[in-house]
């Protein structure tokens, strides 16, 4: 079976396939088991249920949780982005419903104040500066939450930047403005107390938003973890898109270490679409048949 559990959708995230073309594209390519994890959003996870059981592809509830962290042996323990993804939790919880809600307000607050750091940037380089005219026009553009990534878009259409990643590079890096502060504690209390489980992303992805901010080490990375985050967590996500063999394989040994869930999914966001793409082994479906005796109680 074909398994893809890390898809970001452009209704409620940053991909660039909505929901229903998500769906059509899973059974195109054959994908036996998907979830749709947008950043910070919920707001798809219905119409993907009743979508994918229409076409007869099994799907898991997803979402991608951005979080704070910090250890204390590594950049004197300043506050770090990290990824965690919360699968098979009940999608109606109001609990988890306004949390989400209040950190999409916040990234409402958060995009304005980059508004104003590129402009101060536009500035110095005799740009015109953006407006709230033009602030207006990415929210209404955007169905989920919004983020830097619907920045670089604009940036892109008005002939700033040509593309995302020079986006990035130029302004939108050194004009970030820190996240909503979700800790560990609280995201992994909000998605077991849902009755889901916790897998940490991604963590040793070279691109994104990962372990390796603080140390490139696979064998430190795991330490960090088993120090740090092995109480919050119910699995790691082992296969990814950006992972080489090493990563994957130490990963995998972890988490049979740990009695950890192992997941996997290819992070599609983007064009050419690489949705299905990662070999998945399909014993990962088995870990969501039921619920997984090994998931941990929250510790509060």
């Amino acid at each position: 079976m074909i398994i893809d559990l890390h898809i970001h959708s452009k209704n409620c995230s940053d991909g660039n396939l909505t929901v229903e073309e998500i769906v059509k594209e899973a059974k195109i390519r054959n994908i036996g088991l998907i979830s749709i994890t947008d950043h910070d959003s919920i707001d798809c996870q219905e119409r993907a249920m009743d979508l994918a059981k229409k076409n007869g592809i099994r799907y898991i509830s997803g979402v991608e949780l951005n979080i704070a962290f910090s250890h204390p042996k590594y950049q004197n323990g300043k506050m770090v982005s990290l990824d965690l993804l919360g699968y098979q939790f009940d999608v109606k919880n109001k609990e988890v419903k306004n949390k989400l809600q209040q950190i999409a307000r916040y990234r409402e607050k958060r995009v304005a104040k980059i508004f104003d750091k590129i402009n101060a940037e536009f500035e110095k380089e005799g740009i015109e500066k953006l407006t709230k005219k033009d602030l207006k026009e990415i929210q209404v553009s955007v169905d989920g939450v919004l983020g830097r990534p619907h920045v670089a878009d604009y940036l892109i259409k008005k002939r700033i930047v040509r593309t995302k990643q020079e986006a990035f590079d130029r302004y939108l890096v050194k004009c970030d403005v820190p996240k909503y502060p979700l800790y560990p504690e609280e995201a992994s209390r909000l998605m077991r107390n849902a009755g889901g489980i916790v897998v940490l992303a991604h963590p040793n992805d070279p691109q994104g938003t990962s372990l390796v901010t603080l140390t490139k080490s696979l064998p430190e990375q795991t330490k960090i973890i088993e120090e740090s985050l092995l109480g919050y967590i119910d699995g790691v996500e082992c296969w990814h898109s950006r992972n080489d063999a090493l990563t994957t394989n130490h990963y995998v040994k972890f988490a049979k270490k740990h009695e950890l869930l192992a997941t996997g999914g290819s992070d599609c966001h983007q064009k050419p679409i690489i949705m299905g793409t990662v070999e998945i082994p399909e014993y990962v479906t088995g870990q969501f048949s039921i619920k997984h005796p090994l998931v941990r109680k929250s510790e509060g």
